[in-house]
């Protein structure tokens, strides 16, 4: 039987998140706004749960950007 990868504390968490954000009184960590996205409260519910201690995949890491700056070739 293979373990799953979200353990039962983590969908409580997600639960809990989901219900604040459909009651309309979830609010992000930093500017204190209400929380509208049905991604971002999920995003929130895990985040907690990783603090708490419960078992979460580890974040994904993003893939870092290129950088932007124009080349010059030499043209002669």
């Amino acid at each position: 039987m293979a373990a799953g990868k979200y353990g039962r504390k983590a969908a409580k968490k997600v639960k809990r998140a989901m219900h604040e954000r459909n009651s309309g009184t979830l609010r992000s960590g930093r500017s204190g706004r209400k929380v509208k996205s049905r991604k971002q409260a999920i995003a929130i519910g895990l985040s907690e749960a990783r603090r708490s201690g419960a078992k979460v995949p580890a974040k994904r890491k993003s893939a870092r950007k290129k950088s932007s700056g124009r080349r010059t070739s030499k043209r002669s």
